[in-house]
């Protein structure tokens, strides 16, 4: 049985993008490796090289975004739901006031940068199951960190 990827609807337009995008780069590619071969000694010629390696990262993306594409399932945020769950993103105040903002999404779509954690996370691990109002001890390799919860959406 294959393992089901987590995304939201914004994660699978972004993977249908890419996709896009990295096919309409084949053609580019394979004029880089005939223009290449052009140069003659395929074993010394670097140009032809690098780009049969960019061929096969290439190739090698476009079988994984089809691989999590066909084996997709769409995450909506909850309604009316006071727990987190995936999909959820949670709004946490700390005990000197700094709030922070999550969404709570699966591995292949999390962004730490831009706020979207993994549930398999530290925080997404410790914000799973948890209602407005609890308070929720982060433990991560810098701190461990007590926050409140003060709003779910």
């Amino acid at each position: 049985m294959n393992k089901l990827f987590h995304l939201t609807q914004q994660g699978v337009e972004e993977l249908k993008a890419e996709l896009q995008g990295l096919i309409g780069q084949r053609a580019v590619i394979a004029d880089r490796i005939k223009t290449a071969r052009e140069f003659g000694d395929l074993g010394e010629n670097m140009e032809y090289t690098a780009a049969r390696q960019d061929q096969e990262r290439s190739e090698n993306r476009i079988a994984e975004i089809e691989h999590i594409l066909k084996n997709v399932q769409v995450i909506t945020a909850p309604k009316g739901d006071s727990k987190a769950v995936l999909g959820s993103t949670v709004r946490l105040k700390s005990s000197d006031g700094k709030e922070k903002e999550f969404q709570v999404v699966g591995t292949v779509e999390a962004d730490p940068l831009n706020g979207k954690i993994s549930d398999e996370s530290p925080i997404g691990k410790a914000l799973m199951g948890k209602k407005e109002g609890e308070e929720v001890e982060i433990k991560t390799p810098v701190e461990t960190a007590t926050y409140k919860i003060i709003e779910i959406g």
